[in-house]
């Protein structure tokens, strides 16, 4: 990428898109185009069209996604499958339609079989039946990766789709009950910590093990990607780290000052009992993370709590 390329980060309100953001800004990159969803509603196929036809961007990082934890995906799977399914449809084939030199698809380790061989290669993609809590989002970032593949192979397009794994940091949903897990514990934990309560109950048995990246890291790899990789086999994108449910629960009550008990309900749902993906193909291409779990936690409780009362007023509203 040039400096003076125009450069589409879709979605730079959310958690991976603002990331990207600040990534590209600190490298020096200036033409960056940054629409909100009133700029551009990208589930609408006439309108998505209409604005590239417009801006036409030389690169496109697709980050624009309806994201949300477990009761999210099983509470609203009809909003979860269409809106995504759309976004991907419209802003990938406008981008081909109007000269785009490449584009970023992003898709998540959800995508993978619930009981893959740990860790996930990127070949064990549709191997198995997916985790059902959250099988509608993933089928739509299926499709999304493999249309991206398909334009590439009919077109010629320079399409490449990256599969990152869970993801923490600035600008993460920290919404009562549609959030992820690091930010819904960070949450708990530091209401917890500041009322005195006694216990804090996790949902499920503590025991998954689960794989956190900081979203900055992501956003550094993203670019690397655009810059590096061309490829129809989509790319990991993590740590090779993980850590179970129970301990990041213990570790966010260290830092968050939470001094009680931590007590667990099985009677919820785990999941996929572990998800650690298999990122030797990233980590060939000479890209490491550079941020370790606890001082991205760190990093995220002190945005959380620079934000919170901001927050607690919009999750109030919603």
């Amino acid at each position: 990428m040039d400096k003076n390329d125009k450069i589409l980060v879709a979605g730079h309100s959310g958690l991976v898109g603002s990331a990207i953001e600040r990534r590209l800004r600190k490298a020096g990159f200036a033409n960056l185009l940054l629409p909100s969803s009133a700029d551009v509603d990208l589930r609408n196929q006439e309108k998505t069209a209409a604005f590239f036809r417009r801006e036409r961007p030389d690169y496109v990082f697709l980050a624009a996604a309806r994201v949300g934890g477990i009761y999210a995906n099983a509470t609203y799977p009809a909003s979860f499958i269409y809106d995504n399914l759309m976004i991907a449809a419209n802003a990938i084939d406008a981008a081909y339609r109007n000269g785009c030199k490449k584009l970023l698809f992003l898709g998540s380790s959800c995508i993978y079989p619930r009981m893959a061989p740990q860790p996930i290669v990127e070949e064990a993609l549709l191997s198995g039946p997916l985790e059902s809590t959250n099988d509608c989002y993933a089928l739509a970032k299926i499709s999304g990766m493999r249309m991206a593949r398909a334009y590439r192979e009919e077109y010629g397009m320079d399409a490449i789709s990256a599969m990152p794994t869970n993801l923490y940091g600035p600008g993460d949903n920290y919404h009562p009950t549609n959030s992820h897990v690091v930010p819904a514990l960070i949450r708990r934990f530091d209401e917890a910590a500041r009322s005195g309560a006694p216990s804090v109950t996790i949902w499920g048995s503590g025991k998954p093990l689960r794989e956190f990246m900081h979203v900055d890291d992501l956003a550094d790899a993203c670019v690397f990607l655009m810059e590096n990789y061309s490829d129809a086999l989509h790319i990991n994108v993590g740590t090779g780290m993980e850590v179970s449910i129970r301990e990041l629960a213990a570790m966010i009550a260290e830092l968050t000052g939470y001094r009680g008990e931590i007590l667990l309900d099985p009677s919820k749902p785990d999941g996929t009992p572990r998800k650690l993906l298999d990122c030797s193909r990233l980590f060939a291409l000479g890209w490491r993370p550079s941020i370790d779990l606890r001082q991205g936690l760190e990093n995220a409780i002190a945005w959380y709590r620079e934000h919170r009362d901001t927050l607690r007023e919009k999750g109030n509203r919603e």
